[in-house]
């Protein structure tokens, strides 16, 4: 078996198995004739050498054998993870993984739930029994089959997930005593992640079960500083918090932590950052009149901790960004003046692409919630003229490189409101110079491909050095968030700036003809006309 199994595959990949086979022989007939019937014995413990060999054909040729072979084989490899040795149910957990994963032609998975549904039951609870057995407390390969598991089978788990929950939150408590195993927590965290998501979304108000179970071990993980722990129980509380009703309020037991969550201790570790950075969205945007006055204060030195890195200031705009969106403007209104000058000073001492980038965004998302006007006099307070300034520097060299379409899309907005909304940009000589540059900036947006150059001194740009070991940020894949949109009512955007164009037209008839005539290229003109001529609108 052994002989066949090397010689027959002739091109293979981690992800697929055996791409390419040999004609000498036929892997479907091997199949049936010797590795069937040894897969089917009843005595599981018997020969685990020659088992775990079979199991291996079954590896390696997954994708090239039929779908019948595949089908008839699951039930015999959750069988065969009752075996005592390591090997055997370890390799058996390992192929229903891949298993699971084997794609038909037409891109989807070959089997599917309804295939699985019937043994749903059988298959979760052999691959829990097998953690128990010495050696395989930690096991990578079953945790990995369970979370695979979870996430083929969906709603077919919800009937035992409150069990499974029990048995997880158990693991996690025993293995945060002394992480030693990264994959196999990584593939625990994944699998909690997995199970909410499939609950909540067929019952909303489920996310209740899970953070009872699951408060108790993460409050433990955060006063026994687990570091290795600590993003992972950062992301499930974002992913469950983003679950409740929006005006509902935060519950209890998160407003609890939330003081903790300000402790700089936390944010000394470059692993908390990210997921930290979302629970505190999290609170914002579900509770943002409950977060007390005396807090916006702690939120602020966090942003400005962020802000102050190369590496991180892309986080401290996330972070500040939705303080705008979703707190009180009168929670935020003794603040907001510091912070701007706040953001003029890092620009002043250390200004990158990355940053301006995110700067950019942060100016749209302020006149979208603040008012154009409101941004231009805010900016224009802090220096006379400086928004000429920014137009001149900021905007019209940098917007084009604005990646990502919904930040584009919000920088686009934002321009729009600066340009359509903000009386200042058409009263005096000098700031109509700049209104006709910001239009070209924004046809620019739309028309021309991403800039994605970078100045040859920022390719060199060092990450900060952090002293002592750092574990690494781990994104739980599970636990993605949606990607948020504040301008999501607006639809097309060229036609968002031609009907914002033709009511402040009619506002101060012949002027804006005059000023595009004058100052906007051939080309440019040319789209704008096209954006009126689509909204059925015109410029008087």
């Amino acid at each position: 078996m052994y002989l066949v199994t090397s010689l027959a595959a002739k091109g293979q990949t981690e992800r697929h198995g055996a791409t390419q086979t040999s004609q000498l022989v036929n892997i479907a007939d091997f199949f049936q004739s010797h590795i069937l019937p040894e897969l089917s014995s009843n005595q599981l413990d018997a020969m685990p050498v020659l088992k775990a060999t079979c199991i291996k054909y079954v590896l390696v040729f997954r994708s090239q054998l039929p779908r019948e072979a595949i089908v008839m084989t699951l039930p015999l490899l959750v069988k065969l993870l009752a075996s005592e040795s390591l090997v055997v149910h370890s390799y058996s957990a390992h192929a229903i993984e891949k298993i699971f994963m084997i794609k038909s032609s037409d891109g989807q998975p070959m089997l599917k739930r309804e295939d699985l549904a019937q043994g749903a039951e059988l298959l979760l609870t052999s691959l829990f029994a097998a953690m128990e057995r010495p050696g395989s407390e930690e096991n990578e390969y079953i945790m990995k089959a369970v979370m695979r598991s979870f996430s083929i089978l969906q709603e077919a788990i919800i009937p035992f997930v409150g069990t499974l929950v029990t048995k997880i939150t158990e693991k996690i408590i025993a293995v945060s005593k002394n992480p030693s195993k990264p994959h196999f927590n990584h593939y625990l965290f994944e699998s909690i992640c997995v199970a909410i998501r499939i609950t909540c979304k067929a019952d909303a108000s489920a996310v209740s079960s899970f953070e009872a179970g699951l408060f108790p071990p993460f409050q433990e993980i955060l006063q026994l500083d687990v570091q290795e722990f600590m993003p992972y129980v950062f992301q499930i509380l974002s992913l469950m918090l983003e679950l409740h009703t929006a005006g509902t309020g935060i519950p209890d037991a998160y407003m609890a932590l939330f003081s903790h969550l300000l402790q700089p201790v936390l944010w000394e570790r470059l692993a908390n950052m990210p997921p930290l950075v979302r629970l505190l969205q999290a609170y914002i945007e579900k509770g943002g009149p409950q977060i007390a006055a005396d807090k916006i204060s702690g939120l602020l030195g966090i942003f400005q901790k962020l802000i102050a890195s190369k590496a991180n200031d892309h986080q401290g705009f996330y972070l500040l960004n939705t303080m705008v969106e979703s707190l009180p403007k009168d929670l935020l209104s003794s603040y907001i003046k510091q912070v701007f000058i706040l953001l003029f000073q890092r620009l002043m001492s250390s200004k990158t692409t990355k940053y301006v980038k995110s700067l950019l965004v942060f100016f749209s998302v302020y006149a979208m919630q603040y008012s154009a006007a409101s941004l231009v006099e805010m900016i224009d307070g802090i220096q006379p003229k400086m928004f000429l300034m920014v137009v001149d520097k900021l905007f019209n060299v940098d917007t084009q490189k604005i990646s990502g379409g919904t930040e584009r899309k919000i920088t686009a907005v934002g321009i729009t409101k600066i340009l359509t909304e903000a009386p200042v940009m058409l009263q005096s000589e000098e700031y109509t110079k700049s209104w006709v540059q910001l239009l070209q900036v924004v046809i620019g947006l739309f028309e021309l491909p991403e800039d994605d150059s970078t100045p040859d001194d920022e390719h060199f740009i060092e990450i900060e050095d952090t002293p002592g070991y750092q574990a690494s940020y781990s994104q739980l894949v599970f636990a993605g968030k949606k990607e948020h949109d504040p301008c999501a009512g607006v639809g097309n955007v060229k036609i968002n700036l031609a009907n914002a164009l033709s009511k402040l037209s009619s506002q101060c008839p012949g002027k804006l003809p005059g000023l595009i005539s004058g100052g906007l290229p051939a080309e440019a003109a040319n789209f704008l006309q096209q954006y009126l001529t689509a909204a059925n609108v015109r410029l008087s």
